[in-house]
């Protein structure tokens, strides 16, 4: 007698797949967001990786692309903070990580606001060119606001080296930036229209493209059916799409205009060439107290100069025509005390040349100043630059009795007060430009000193407060971004490292380590013309987010239109 098997009860199995597809479908768009947030921090120093950042962007473009504008700001978030929190750790080096986290996460809603806005122009015809004019208003946002902005992170500071940097000559940091993004979003629409067309033609492969309205993501047109769009093989059917055609050359412009602008950019010395010294002189310690011992690190700085003029009177070394000591090497203020006075002018007379010294000072009125000094070897202290843009939370505290409740640290911020214009150094016949340290983030800080003579720039820095972390490799990067702005060799003088001679192309001539002792010499080349982008100043800043309001606006009409059409096309009024 054979067994009959008992019959087996129906199961809801089937049906529960595809729900549970579903679901895990909608994770795909927050992976793709955090993983290209990810993959835009690798790209900056201490890694070298500018090409990667195209990647980030196709990613995010196919994230956010269609999306609802809740969507596109979660997605802007959770890019945000994957990219943010891990660029900025160091602001966390000795206060701990509630503010390094409170400041990414402000940041990280600020980029939000991008992705909100990528994700509305994403429907548009050759969304890529909109969401890239999008991002860069959200830069230009970011840069100003709050507490006068916080441009670390840009687009443009992680492309030191590669075949975007010259497009810096052109426009500044805000082409540079949109160069980068317009060829990563142009490479996530091609990738978008190869599937779609892919996904029709599987769908029905007589025809081989969608027929759905607005179909074509890219171009914004609509493709017909019939024997013309089905003429061909698969590969020649994405040669003649006008979709795909566009999305590649979003893609490829950008790359076709930095090769196109590398001739632009030179290191000829245009007005011949200064020997200059960049003194770093070390401190006793790391991090906030490194100043606790402030003799100590005026004295550094001396012993090295004293080492300098030591080599120079042995004939070992060609005497230099300037030298530049970094931020901070004198914090005891040279006008009040006498010893700081006589120590710097020692190491002037030794050296035989001119120094500018970075110290703090109170001025006449009683507030407290970041300031450079051009000391001279038979005058003494001369002219001087204040810094202009300082560093809130560092230099001044905003609303210091409000943050205090978070933390105590608050009150370890000074009380410094801001300058108010550009001073550029006369120094044995060359003129220097000044940048303090923070203020190289700022793109009219930096512009302003070139259009007021500079023959090179000097960005004297003090990071010993954030010990050995990558800030100061990002700062570094700013730094070689900014010589090929505008076409200036750039001077580096740190008092703990990294010091650098930038030529004017942004490669580096000379650096030196971390924590140590060091002079560099070099020749560096004074150039007097200007790029294209320090004569135009904030006009491609300004046309580039009027070109991302505009997309906005546009996408506002066009929602609006659609709108009204289906409520026509349903019998009822517009607004109904």
């Amino acid at each position: 007698m054979t067994a009959t098997a008992p019959p087996v009860a129906p199961s809801d199995e089937p049906d529960a797949q595809p729900a549970r597809r579903s679901g895990l479908r909608r994770f795909v768009p927050v992976v793709l967001a955090a993983i290209a947030g990810l993959l835009l921090y690798v790209t900056f120093p201490p890694r070298e990786l500018p090409w990667l950042a195209p990647l980030s962007f196709a990613l995010l473009g196919i994230a956010v692309h269609g999306r609802r504008l809740r969507a596109g700001f979660g997605l802007g978030l959770v890019f945000g903070l994957a990219y943010l929190v891990p660029l900025l750790s160091w602001t966390g080096v000795d206060v701990g990580p509630l503010p390094w986290l409170a400041l990414a996460a402000a940041e990280a809603l600020i980029l939000a606001l991008a992705g909100m806005g990528i994700a509305y122009v994403s429907r548009l015809p050759l969304w890529p060119l909109w969401a890239s004019a999008v991002w860069i208003a959200d830069e230009a946002l970011r840069a100003r606001f709050p507490f006068g902005g916080f441009p670390w992170g840009k687009i443009a500071f992680g492309q030191p080296s590669g075949v975007f940097l010259p497009l810096a000559s052109l426009g500044g940091t805000p082409l540079l930036g949109f160069g980068v993004v317009l060829c990563g979003f142009g490479l996530g629409g091609l990738v978008l229209r190869v599937l779609r067309l892919k996904k029709a033609r599987d769908t029905d492969p007589a025809h081989g493209v969608d027929e759905t309205p607005g179909a074509n993501e890219i171009s914004g047109t609509e493709e017909t059916t019939g024997p013309s769009a089905a003429r061909g093989t698969g590969g020649a059917r994405l040669l003649r799409d006008r979709g795909v055609i566009a999305a590649a050359v979003c893609t490829v412009a950008p790359v076709i205009a930095g090769v196109a602008a590398m001739p632009l950019v030179s290191n000829d010395a245009e007005a011949g060439t200064a020997r200059v010294a960049l003194i770093q002189g070390n401190v006793p310690r790391m991090g906030l107290d490194f100043n606790a011992q402030r003799r100590a690190v005026l004295d550094y700085h001396v012993r090295e100069t004293m080492k300098l003029a030591d080599r120079i009177k042995a004939g070992t070394v060609k005497k230099p025509d300037l030298v530049l000591w970094p931020e901070n090497s004198s914090d005891i203020d040279p006008y009040v005390n006498m010893d700081a006075y006589e120590e710097i002018q020692k190491a002037a007379e030794a050296v035989g040349a001119p120094i500018s010294v970075g110290a703090v000072v109170t001025d006449k009125n009683g507030d407290e100043r970041n300031q450079l000094i051009l000391w001279d070897p038979k005058t003494g202290p001369g002219a001087t630059y204040n810094k202009r843009h300082l560093q809130p939370f560092g230099e001044y505290m905003p609303y210091r009795g409000f943050f205090r409740v978070f933390s105590k640290d608050v009150d370890r911020a000074g009380n410094f007060v801001p300058g108010d214009k550009a001073v550029v150094f006369d120094m044995s016949g060359t003129k220097v430009g000044n940048v303090t340290c923070y203020e190289a983030a700022f793109d009219d800080v930096v512009r302003d000193q070139v259009d007021e003579g500079a023959q090179i720039l000097s960005v004297p820095s003090n990071n010993a407060t954030f010990e050995r972390s990558q800030m100061t490799y990002q700062q570094l990067a700013m730094d070689r971004v900014r010589a090929v702005e505008h076409g200036r060799a750039v001077m580096v003088p740190v008092t703990s490292g990294v010091s650098a001679v930038i030529r004017p192309d942004g490669s580096i001539a000379q650096k030196t380590g971390m924590f140590e002792a060091d002079t560099l010499l070099a020749d560096v080349p004074r150039r007097t013309s200007k790029t294209l982008a320090t004569r135009v100043g904030a006009w491609p800043e300004a046309l580039l987010t009027v070109l991302g309001v505009g997309g906005l606006a546009w996408a506002v009409v066009r929602s609006r239109g659609g709108r009204s059409a289906t409520a026509r096309s349903k019998g009822r009024p517009a607004n109904g």
